[in-house]
């Protein structure tokens, strides 16, 4: 059985446990707490597994260790071709990789957790300016892909559920959890509606998981 080390609230593990419920793959799931003993990732035992020190990390049944998140629903969509997250044509294939791209590259890094971190334990910023920053990057980045998304859906993509949509679901739960206006991106609160009827969506939800905690 797989193993996926990963984090209730890491959107890269999310988007993982999308594909895999999707694939119909049965998993076990590690926690590791990004938070608490300084954050398990930072560790010598996970180091080992990923010396980038993030999750997710799926491990296979050989033991092989994949690590970044698009990488691995890619390695999945290889090996277990349905349902097919990225199309078999090579234009469309390459517009599903580019709105992907647009969120995991130019969205999240920005976002993440070690960057606000960073922003308040080193360069001393307060909570009102380190959200200030989330929202910025998060606004600049959802204005550009609420234009790009298929008007006619009900997929960001089109009429199939792609490897987008499991990049764009979790950043909008992110985004309403630093309390984000989507109000300006109806067509992506339609997508994501649409996909949260989905039950390998819900599965994978942060509060569904095993090592999730109770809201504050």
């Amino acid at each position: 059985m797989f193993r996926l080390y990963g984090y209730w609230r890491s959107s890269a593990a999310y988007r993982v446990r999308i594909a895999l419920n999707l694939k119909g793959v049965a998993y076990e799931s590690v926690a590791v707490h990004l938070v608490k003993d300084g954050g398990q990732q930072r560790q010598e035992s996970f180091r080992l597994l990923n010396p980038q020190k993030l999750v997710p990390v799926l491990m296979l049944d050989d033991g092989a260790a994949l690590t970044q998140s698009l990488a691995i629903i890619e390695y999945l969509d290889e090996v277990l071709p349905e349902p097919r997250l990225l199309p078999a044509d090579p234009l469309a294939r390459a517009r599903v990789r580019a709105l992907s791209l647009s969120i995991a590259c130019d969205i999240h890094p920005l976002n993440n957790l070690r960057v606000l971190q960073y922003l308040k334990a080193v360069l001393g910023h307060d909570q009102a300016a380190v959200d200030s920053w989330y929202r910025h990057w998060l606004t600049e980045g959802l204005a550009a892909l609420e234009a790009q998304a298929d008007p006619k859906g009900p997929y960001l993509c089109g009429d199939q559920v792609t490897m987008a949509d499991l990049v764009l679901v979790p950043q909008l739960y992110n985004a309403r959890r630093f309390k984000c206006d989507l109000g300006p991106y109806p067509r992506l609160q339609a997508v994501d509606a649409a996909c949260a009827k989905l039950p390998a969506f819900e599965a994978a939800r942060p509060e569904n998981q095993p090592d999730a905690e109770p809201a504050p």
